[in-house]
């Protein structure tokens, strides 16, 4: 029987999913499991890093268990994943030290507050495309190392590890293969992005030894092989485990964004929006962050990006927390029901703001509001607050390239909102293009695979496999949108600085 398809495994930040495709981009089978979320303390964020491996085998079980593609079918596995999340483990027994320390968690904003205090914002700036604050591994790694006297122990002898999701991974399905690839060592605090190396000086200044960092590589390449064993899956062990790349750099490969200024927004959990710049990186000067986007062969090639924290996690939050709807398409339901949002503005920073404010300190909150605003003000003021952080950020992006944006591509679960999408558009001022197949982070990966062993044998393949299903064309009038723009700064100042101390 030949080997047509691809399986990618897509770790994601509230569930792990395995979803397989055909050489022709279709999904042939796709299976879903989530895992705990743990809130130690207000702002701190943690995920056992075994349920992240338990769920994720769940979920390849349970592709194969759907009878619609069998393991001797599968030509490459590829691995994307939530990023910056950092694990630290044992190298002898396998077993974690603490748990995985989420990119969402903000207990590293003090000890990054002293790295800025102590003038080390340039320097790492200028090596590593980022800027300096909690969201990355770096400080997270340093957290585990001073609170962990095992860790401490383990560094000391020689036997711990470090990795982020897709090294978790790939070390437990190969037996050992210890790598990351270029784009999620970007998001380390610790990678020389021009270079392609882990960074002596880096390291040195956050305390992080380098015999514990894995591997950096390209993002399709043959890392190992699925080891036997795992799963009883004996018609999947040999199988190669060809690509690795970030959630969203893995996104923008997947939305075809193979030319410099093609832009992708994914509505995930948070927003990520990247804009591909070629082989040259684009130092900002609004608080973007720019990186590897891939490696692929021996061209790499970068990005520059911003993110908004809570995206699609706001509406969970209306669902779970506040009660207000039963379900994600209710949201969309209640947002159709009204013209506006009566004046209320939703500024979802439960865990701050990120790109272009970097405000680790700022708190969620609606502002506006009248005894006129109903529930769904409040459902159409959360899908605008999404909507009026990716303008935040494509502002910003659009003064960094100099290039202005007349599409946005979309993708991940809350981009199947049609209200929401034209509400994007709307307040952009640029079309919005949704494709067919909105599993773009995972498909990005399975290209990555694929390619590593000829599946594919380029990106002109690839990029006739897209397809679009809708795109959203601006309606709203100039002067209605800058009224509503300056409204969102205003509650922006709001939110802005609410957990200082003092």
């Amino acid at each position: 029987m030949s080997r047509d398809y691809i399986l990618a495994l897509d770790q994601g930040t509230t569930s792990s999913r395995a979803i397989v495709f055909s050489r022709e981009g279709k999904i042939v089978a796709k299976s879903q499991r989530e895992f705990p979320q743990i809130y130690p303390q207000p702002g701190w964020v943690e995920h056992d890093p075994i349920e992240i491996l338990d769920s994720q085998l769940a979920a390849l079980r349970g592709v194969f268990a759907s009878g619609k593609v069998r393991p001797s079918q599968i030509a490459a596995i590829g691995v994307t994943n939530q990023r910056e999340t950092t694990v630290l483990w044992d190298k002898r027994t396998g077993q974690p030290v603490y748990n995985a320390i989420v990119w969402q968690c903000r207990r590293t904003a003090k000890m990054c507050e002293e790295l800025k205090s102590q003038g080390h914002e340039e320097l790492i700036r200028a090596k590593t495309g980022l800027l300096i604050d909690a969201y990355f591994s770096g400080t997270k790694i340093r957290w585990i190392l001073d609170n962990v006297p095992e860790a401490r122990r383990l560094s000391e002898s020689g036997n711990l590890l470090f990795g982020t999701i897709e090294t978790w991974l790939i070390w437990n399905l190969t037996g050992g293969e210890h790598v990351t690839d270029y784009s999620n060592a970007s998001r380390t605090m610790l990678f020389d992005v021009d270079k392609l190396r882990w960074d002596d000086e880096l390291c040195r200044l956050l305390g992080v030894p380098q015999s514990i960092l894995p591997k950096p590589v390209p993002s399709s390449k043959v890392y190992g092989t699925f080891k036997s064993g795992v799963l009883g899956l004996a018609d999947l062990a040999g199988v190669p485990i060809s690509g690795a790349i970030g959630d969203q750099p893995g996104a923008l490969f997947g939305q075809a964004c193979f030319q410099p200024g093609e832009a992708k927004n994914t509505y995930g959990t948070g927003c990520f929006l990247l804009m591909h710049t070629g082989t040259e990186r684009v130092q900002s000067r609004n608080q973007l962050l720019t990186g590897v986007a891939w490696g692929l062969g021996d061209t790499v090639e970068y990005a520059i990006e911003g993110s908004a924290f809570n995206g699609g996690a706001t509406i969970q939050w209306l669902r779970d927390e506040l009660h207000l709807i039963a379900s994600a398409p209710e949201c969309d339901t209640l947002a159709e029901s009204v013209p506006d949002a009566n004046g209320a503005y939703c500024v979802p920073a439960f865990t701050g703001l990120g790109a272009p404010y970097w405000d680790m300190y700022a708190r969620g909150a609606i502002v506006g509001l009248t005894r006129g605003v109903n529930r769904a003000h409040i459902a159409r003021a959360v899908l605008e607050g999404i909507a009026f952080q990716v303008k935040d950020l494509l502002e910003a992006m659009q003064a960094d390239s100099g290039i202005p944006l007349r599409e946005l591509r979309v993708d991940g679960g809350a981009s199947v909102s049609n209200i929401m999408m034209q509400i994007q558009a709307d307040l952009l001022d640029c079309r919005v293009n949704r494709p067919t197949m909105v599993e773009t982070t995972a498909w990005g990966a399975a290209c990555m695979a694929g390619l590593a062993v000829g599946v594919w044998h380029n990106r002109e393949e690839l990029l006739k496999l897209r397809q679009v299903a809708r795109v959203f064309d601006p309606k709203m009038d100039e002067p209605v949108r800058a009224v509503a723009y300056a409204g969102w700064k205003k509650a922006v100042g709001r939110a802005k600085g609410w957990a200082e101390q003092g």
